[in-house]
Parts: C-alpha cells; structure tokens; sequence
C-alpha cells in the first residue's frame, strides 16, 4: 500500500498517469518451496576430495553453470554413516562446468543408488531446463500434507524426437 501510495504521489505530481504495478515475486516464493532429487551415480575419491556424479545436471538446473547459483545437497533415504568430507557434484554432462554444488560436505560412503536432496532449488530450475545432450527432463512432484501428486510428467527419449522431421 505505501508502495501503491508513493507511486500515485509521485505520478500525480508530475502529471503523469498512474501504471498498473504489477509484481512478480518468483524466487522469494518459488526457491524455498522446491526440492530436487537426484540419484548417485558414482563417487570417487581423488586426494582429500570426494567427486558423487548424480543422474541429473546443467540439463535439469543450468544455474550455477549460468550464473554461479550455489546449493548445498544432502543425503536421504539412509542415516549418513560416513565421515563428512569436501566433495563436488557433478552432473552427468560431458562438460567441464556441469557442476551442481562445489566444495560441501557430504559423508564419504556415499555409493550409487544413493540420493541427494538439493533444497531451495525451486526458483526457475523447471523453467530453465532444456533436452541438452539429449538428456529428458525429470517430473515435476508436488507433496501437500504427505501426499504426492505429479504436475509434470517425466519427459521421454520419445518426447525428444518427435520434434525431429528427418530427412
């Protein structure tokens, strides 16, 4: 209101006419409200560092490849047992900057199957997504009061080349 009222104000005083304001408030909603999950593929250790490549990547979450947008994953789905160490995530892509979080702790017995939850990676992650490498794009889940209900369904290697004419 006070924003509404200082813009009117000031319109006023300048003889000009009042716009209609709208505001998008995206992140500041959308970025706490989201959890994205990704499945390890492997983990390696080179030195005091461990490396977990997951199923996911630059494809899924382009952002911190983009722009430097940092997360900080978590294990799930089992007690984390392991020591924690510094290790990188990396995603799946053959690119040197498909990296999803750098230098965070995670335990060292991480193994393939595992998952980890990226929390707050709900703000533009979905709309940002592209099919690079040919890599589909994962679901979209929503969960309300322990109930689980797909928004998006996961997209197919079908879905990918239906787009293809041929030649």
């Amino acid at each position: 209101r006070r924003l509404t009222a200082e813009l009117t104000a000031s319109c006023g005083a300048a003889g000009l006419p009042v716009p209609r304001l709208l505001i998008e408030p995206g992140r500041a909603i959308a970025a706490p409200a989201g959890v994205a999950l990704y499945r390890v593929l492997a983990a390696k250790r080179t030195g005091p560092k461990l490396f977990v490549a997951v199923d996911g990547g630059m494809s899924d979450n382009p952002r911190p490849a983009l722009y430097g947008a940092r997360y900080a994953p978590r294990l799930i789905g089992r007690p984390a047992t392991g020591v924690p160490v510094t290790a990188t995530v990396v995603g799946r892509h053959c690119e040197a900057g498909d990296v999803l979080a750098n230098d965070v702790p995670l335990p060292d017995d991480l193994r393939p199957g595992d998952l980890l939850a990226v929390p707050v990676a709900g703000a533009y992650q979905v709309s940002m997504a592209s099919a690079y490498n040919l890599v589909a794009r994962p679901p979209v889940v929503a969960v309300h009061r322990g109930t689980a209900r797909l928004l998006i369904r996961r997209e197919t290697q079908e879905d990918l080349r239906r787009r293809d004419v041929g030649a």
